[in-house]
């Protein structure tokens, strides 16, 4: 099902599909980005400026995260900002054997790395995401 959005950024109009969308970053000074799928441009909004459209946009974000049925979007707190990342449109991970997992937003080529130390939940979910898509066990 299509979630349709109409956009102001830049002096241009965009209408996305935001269910094609493979992360969101939610900043602490309230700016919204996600990526244009195939394009790897970013679209970044903020409540100041575009009021309408970040609160659309968050509302998505809100009920994705709150009531994902694949349970492959998680939450992950990377680089001081909230990253809500579909895992099932990652396609390679990579595993160092310091407990670090690295990974890159497709739409947008930016590499997330996260370790047991750093954020213990999301690289446990991380993992387990992987196993169960791969059956791959990290040690």
């Amino acid at each position: 099902m299509a979630y349709w959005v109409r956009i102001q950024y830049e002096r241009q109009e965009y209408i996305v599909d935001l269910d094609h969308i493979s992360a969101f970053v939610c900043a602490p000074n309230g700016r919204l980005t996600f990526w244009l799928p195939e394009s790897a441009s970013p679209i970044v909004i903020n409540h100041q400026a575009s009021p309408d459209d970040y609160y659309r946009v968050l509302n998505y974000i809100t009920q994705l995260a709150n009531h994902s049925l694949s349970g492959s979007w998680i939450r992950l707190l990377y680089d001081r900002s909230e990253y809500i990342i579909d895992l099932n449109r990652i396609s390679t991970f990579c595993y160092s054997p310091n407990q670090k997992i690295t990974f890159w937003l497709p739409d947008a080529s930016i590499p997330i790395i996260i370790t047991q130390l750093g954020d213990p939940e999301g690289y446990e979910k991380v993992r387990d995401f992987i196993y169960k898509k791969t059956g791959e066990v990290l040690s």
